[in-house]
């Protein structure tokens, strides 16, 4: 079977012409995709992963725990944050992700892309389309690239129910170190003292 042929007049097409081949340099020339509904981008291998922004009751669990971490974490000489690019090049040049919430050892001071050692926590909370990437794909991202505590919140808004689990690295896979569900109290003193029903991330 012949090669099919190069069209030299065809118009340029990110999303088709730079597929496996992404990088946060080409990220930042190419996006947003002009015209496309705004989305999340994420990056595996070179290969873009677009997903529709989180739903209202997942934004909303995040900004409240943004809120709470932010104190203890700038004590700590760090700061809390919501979306940040987190890059992984200990793999390659051509993978990042977009946790949900994070804290970082040091502030980012206007950084757009952040090397996964200067994470101290990231955060994802978890939908129906991303469900396994939340429970599998991205802990096991994380832990390889060495970020010391992971925690994954699970927001049910018509049962009106939430989950938290805060995760601690330990020879390079997460453990459970603290986890509370809606009506319990979640407490941990690592990172950083943190104590609250996880009733309270929900919009009531």
């Amino acid at each position: 079977m012949a090669a099919p042929s190069f069209d030299p007049h065809a118009p340029f097409d990110p999303l088709v012409d730079l597929d496996g081949l992404w990088t946060p340099e080409l990220a930042d020339r190419y996006l947003p995709i002009p015209g496309m509904p705004p989305a999340k981008y994420e990056c595996l291998d070179g290969k873009l992963i677009m997903s529709p922004y989180e739903g209202s009751a997942n934004i909303y669990a995040a900004d409240e725990l943004y809120i709470r971490m932010r104190a203890p974490a700038r004590q700590l000489g760090g700061n809390a944050y919501t979306t940040l690019n987190l890059e992984m090049p200990q793999f390659s040049s051509l993978r990042w992700t977009q946790p949900d919430f994070a804290v970082l050892r040091e502030p980012a001071r206007g950084r757009v892309w952040i090397p996964a050692q200067a994470f101290l926590l990231v955060g994802e909370c978890v939908s129906r389309s991303t469900r396994r990437n939340d429970y599998v794909d991205k802990p096991a991202e994380y832990a390889k690239a060495g970020i010391p505590y992971f925690m994954r919140v699970e927001i049910k808004y018509e049962q009106e129910r939430a989950s938290v689990e805060l995760l601690r690295l330990e020879d390079g896979t997460y453990r459970d170190h603290a986890k509370a569900l809606s009506g319990q109290t979640f407490e941990t003193d690592l990172p950083f003292p943190l104590s609250f029903d996880p009733i309270e991330l929900l919009e009531l």
